[in-house]
């Protein structure tokens, strides 16, 4: 991703968050929806601020909230950045079927202990490890 479009996964995931909300985001909020520290989020706005992907708005009635929205040209490579792997394989496995997650988890499972470490879900919780039963 890095090498191809110039922006992290952390990155994109922050600008593809900034581009669908209705609103500007403060950092607290946006390192909120992206389950990170605020100080984390920071180096990821600032390194997406270098690159005139996004832009920190000061609100009027209150300096010391800043805000973030993309710009124009964060918004275009917004839209040009492929969905992260861990977005595609959530919906991918959404769609499948219990008996298909389970044979999931047992190669899984397989593959742990070829390595040498314990899984930690027990096989009949692995049904319901993306479905609500």
């Amino acid at each position: 991703m890095a090498k191809k479009y110039g922006v992290t996964g952390p990155q994109t995931l922050a600008l593809k968050t900034l581009n669908t909300s209705e609103k500007p985001l403060s950092s607290t909020n946006l390192s909120h929806h992206l389950n990170v520290t605020t100080a984390n989020i920071t180096g990821i706005i600032d390194r997406l601020e270098k690159k005139g992907f996004v832009q920190r708005i000061r609100k009027s009635d209150d300096r010391r909230t800043v805000l973030i929205e993309p710009t124009p040209e964060g918004r275009r490579q917004s839209e040009i950045l492929p969905d992260l792997i861990e977005e595609k394989l959530m919906r991918g496995l959404k769609d499948l079927k219990p008996t298909e997650i389970f044979g999931i988890y047992s190669a899984l499972e397989k593959m742990i202990q070829i390595i040498g470490k314990e899984a930690e879900v027990e096989p009949e919780e692995a049904g319901n490890l993306f479905f609500d039963t």
